[in-house]
């Protein structure tokens, strides 16, 4: 397994994972729209964010570039006074495609995710989580996370 930052090549990939994850979908049949573009633009030159991914190593079996994503989250870095002004790292996205779950990629995602926030000085990693996945909440529980805090969104109407 190769865990890297995503390129725009993997937005396909990616944006399918995002989509359905009950099943399997096909990256070739998935439509990337010019707002998915400015998006993933936009992560991919903010230094406080990363799109990253599991792959296999593919066909070229070196970079993982070629190979097939089985796992992606985001990470955001966030500056702040608390914590002694540590930041904290914001994990988002979490997927692992449905026919390759119960192999401990997610745990191996997870726990790459924690190695790279604590080698940027991150104090604490956090996410949120659908009320309505229950099996994530529990595997996020087996890796440590706590239930902490009560998560709250505002949805905003756009001009």
């Amino acid at each position: 397994m190769i865990f890297r930052v995503a390129t725009r090549r993997d937005l396909p990939a990616v944006l399918a994972l995002l989509a359905d994850e009950d099943q399997v979908l096909d990256p070739a049949t998935t439509a990337v729209g010019e707002e998915h573009e400015r998006a993933f633009a936009a992560i991919e030159s903010d230094a406080r964010n990363e799109m990253l991914v599991l792959t296999d190593s593919g066909a070229d079996g070196t970079d993982g570039t070629d190979g097939t994503v089985l796992g992606c989250l985001q990470l955001t870095y966030i500056p702040g006074l608390g914590q002694g002004g540590q930041e904290r790292a914001l994990v988002e996205a979490v997927r692992v495609r449905v026919d390759r779950r119960g192999e401990g990629l997610g745990a191996e995602l997870m726990r790459l995710a924690a190695e790279r926030a604590r080698g940027r000085g991150c104090g604490l990693i956090q996410l949120t989580s659908n009320k309505r996945r229950t099996a994530a909440h529990r595997f996020y529980e087996r890796l440590g996370f706590a239930r902490s805090h009560e998560g709250f969104k505002l949805p905003l109407e756009r001009p």
